[in-house]
């Protein structure tokens, strides 16, 4: 079942990120379908749960309640004071009256549901297969694996052209996108792999430099002498990755990345004792990044030189967004209804041309979707996940790297939240709810009972 899950996380990318009707129905179809699947053979096996459900009690009861009133929003009836005021205009305008919700658009509401309830699954799968210190190790490998397949076919496409079935990837563009529609939301996904694959460096490394605490020289022999077994491969795989990344000339992606990268490291120095991951380490991973940046940043540099880290553009969204959001701030939108609703608020602080289907903030979507107080709890639900990892890279005294890992993936993808959509890219999403429930898994000592 690990291998079909492995299997369902290599081919999310591959379809344009997930960005896709099809892509969204066959992963609704997998996830799910693999969770009922694993739920059954507990009952058939007469197995409990690795990881009960009860050590999720208040972020489970949150995602229900957001589950719960998204279902809300949907419902239809008659002459009702929260439906929004947009059906009775339209009723008004064909002459008949006709069924009225609080969301605007319900077929956008009940496909943003699906597809959160597909990575709710993703989590839930990931958390109960990895509570086995081994298998939450070999997923990571895997997604570290596929990052650096996708970063490998990136980096050809750019000489060579896309694949001829992703002819909706724009081929004028001279910045790596990999299959992903656009190189900002490929850069997500490849700091999640980069990250991952930082993490991987660490362990393997660090187990063998930190024996020798105090002789820089015995280290720098380990670190020789462990490149030439299995480190190559993980050093290759970040490589690949991280000049990926570069050629993608995203700046919210590089900074995320980066952001990652300096969770991951603070939490693996944290720790006392000989278990701590030398200084020395991190200063040669130190050297290794800006030597890449220095040597295929020239992408990101261009793009800064041209336009800087502001956009006067996006921030008017952002406002026109937040106007939305105070309109109807408890019942919101419609969860996902944001491309029907951002044309009612737009106005002269952007050009005429161009549709904004995104506001380009995930939190202020979230927001205006389901209102405040559901949006509150919809983000809080996975804040309390990510703080329960960090909880656990701090506490744990081994096998501290799991938790480590997804507590630094998931301020790549929150970092990336605030200036872009990333997050909405379902194999951005996806990938990102393995390793939180593969961290989650492992935060706690495997000498402590968690299941049912």
């Amino acid at each position: 079942m690990l291998w079909i899950f492995v299997a369902g996380l290599a081919w999310v990318p591959f379809w344009y990120g997930s960005n896709d009707w099809l892509a969204w129905g066959v992963n609704a179809v997998i996830f799910p379908g693999l969770a009922a699947l694993y739920e059954l053979s507990l009952l058939v096996r007469g197995k409990r749960h690795p990881v009960a459900i009860g050590n999720l009690a208040f972020p489970a009861a949150l995602f229900t309640g957001v589950v719960l009133w998204i279902g809300v929003q949907c419902l239809t009836w008659p002459h009702s004071p929260l439906a929004n005021s947009i059906w009775s205009m339209a009723g008004s305008a064909l002459g008949h009256p006709i069924a009225a919700s609080i969301t605007v658009n319900r077929d956008l509401t009940v496909v943003a549901l699906i597809r959160l309830i597909t990575a709710a699954s993703v989590f839930w799968l990931a958390l109960q297969l990895c509570r086995n210190s081994k298998r939450a190790n070999l997923l990571f490998g895997a997604i570290g694996a596929i990052g650096a397949g996708y970063a490998a076919y990136g980096i050809v496409a750019v000489r060579f052209g896309q694949l001829p079935w992703l002819h909706y990837i724009d081929p004028k563009t001279h910045n790596l996108s990999s299959t992903f529609i656009d190189p900002d939301s490929f850069a997500t996904y490849a700091a999640i792999g980069l990250t991952v694959l930082a993490g991987l460096i660490l362990r393997f490394y660090g187990d063998a430099m930190s024996a020798a605490a105090g002789n820089w020289r015995l280290q720098i022999a380990f670190f020789i002498e462990r490149t030439g077994s299995r480190g190559a491969a993980l050093l290759a795989g970040g490589f690949l990755v991280l000049a990926a990344l570069l050629f993608t000339g995203s700046r919210g992606g590089l900074m995320a990345a980066a952001l990652g990268l300096f969770v991951l490291g603070a939490l693996a120095r944290r720790r006392r004792g000989q278990a701590k991951v030398p200084f020395l380490l991190l200063f040669i991973g130190f050297v290794l990044v800006a030597s890449m940046l220095f040597a295929f940043g020239n992408a990101i540099g261009v793009k800064l030189e041209a336009g800087g880290v502001y956009d006067a553009n996006r921030f008017s969204v952002y406002l026109l967004t937040l106007r939305s959001i105070l309109n109807k701030p408890l019942l919101g939108y419609g969860y996902g209804t944001f491309i029907d609703v951002f044309p009612m608020y737009r106005d002269q602080s952007l050009g005429v041309t161009g549709i904004w289907a995104q506001a380009h903030d995930t939190y202020l979507e979230i927001f205006q979707g389901l209102g405040l107080v559901f949006g509150t709890m919809l983000i809080a639900c996975v804040g309390i996940l990510v703080m329960r990892c960090l909880k656990g890279a701090m506490r744990r005294q081994k096998g501290i790297i799991a938790p480590s890992i997804a507590a630094s993936a998931a301020f790549v993808v929150a970092a990336h939240a605030l200036v872009d959509f990333s997050l909405q890219i379902q194999a951005v999403a996806i990938t990102l709810m393995a390793v939180l429930g593969a961290g989650l898994a492992q935060s706690e000592s495997s000498r402590l009972a968690l299941d049912d």
